[in-house]
């Protein structure tokens, strides 16, 4: 059980000392003392007092050794999200870092993209994936690189590789956000999204590629999502002068190829 060591880091990690928390509380500091280190166990009337106090779940005070958390999974849990605290499908997010004790970014190639639909949870298996940073990122948030195939996204191309930053509350999403959505069923899918959360349990997906027609897709499907960041790619768009006037002239074209058949056809 971690509640001692858990409450001791916590509230020397929120600046706040024994008298403090032992006021707020109203307990003695020798028996706040005790709790933290672990001479005596709490009831469970204390138990929903620190709970209250650190807005921490009991069952994250107790189970969860917060010492070994990284720093995002920390703010997210100070934030308020607490998979116990929550009640929801929310968790605490699989993650790596670097002998500084800052975050990698993880990469998920096109080739990785099968194992991390059952491997996005494991710590084990994130922490074989490739691993890079970007300085100019925030490094109060938490974000992934993965590879896009097919053209459903264009003009971001096939192969590009989209970094996306860690979304814990999808209701915070906006319409028109472009997102890599982890789902239980299609796997890895990059879209513009509609959000329909809050009113029907749905996001509603759209491509850049007007071929491709929108769908939905229910919340309990949704495994994780990470918002649009940028995206790096070796390929140059094409210049859409270029583009229009290609179609220009296949037009031109196509009208000359009909008017010579209406000739044929009138002679």
């Amino acid at each position: 059980m971690y509640f001692g060591p858990n409450i001791k880091f916590i509230r020397k990690r929120q600046g706040r000392t024994q008298d403090d928390v032992a006021v707020a509380l109203e307990m003695k500091r020798s028996t706040l003392s005790g709790y933290e280190n672990s001479i005596a166990q709490p009831g469970m009337d204390a138990l929903i007092r620190f709970s209250n106090y650190f807005n921490i779940a009991i069952d994250t005070l107790i189970k969860v050794d917060l010492q070994k958390l990284t720093e995002s999974q920390l703010r997210q849990i100070e934030r308020g999200f607490d998979v116990y605290m929550k009640g929801s499908n929310l968790r605490i997010l699989a993650t790596t870092i670097g002998k500084d004790n800052e975050e990698n970014i993880e990469l998920v190639s096109e080739k990785a993209k099968a194992g991390y639909t059952s491997g996005f949870a494991d710590p084990e298996y994130i922490r074989i994936l490739p691993t890079f940073r970007l300085p100019f990122l925030s490094k109060q948030k938490k974000y992934r690189t993965f590879q896009i195939s097919g053209d459903s996204m264009l003009p971001i191309p096939h192969g590009a590789w989209v970094t996306g930053v860690f979304v814990q509350d999808w209701e915070t999403l906006r319409d028109k956000d472009a997102c890599i959505i982890l789902t239980g069923e299609e796997g890895i899918i990059f879209k513009v999204v509609e959000n329909r959360l809050h009113s029907e349990s749905k996001l509603v997906l759209h491509s850049l590629n007007p071929m491709y027609p929108p769908f939905e897709l229910m919340a309990k499907e949704i495994r994780e999502i990470w918002q649009f960041v940028h995206y790096i790619s070796s390929d140059i768009p094409e210049n859409p002068t270029a583009v229009n006037y290609h179609l220009v002239e296949t037009v031109k074209q196509l009208k000359q190829d009909i008017q010579a058949i209406q000739t044929k056809l009138n002679l």
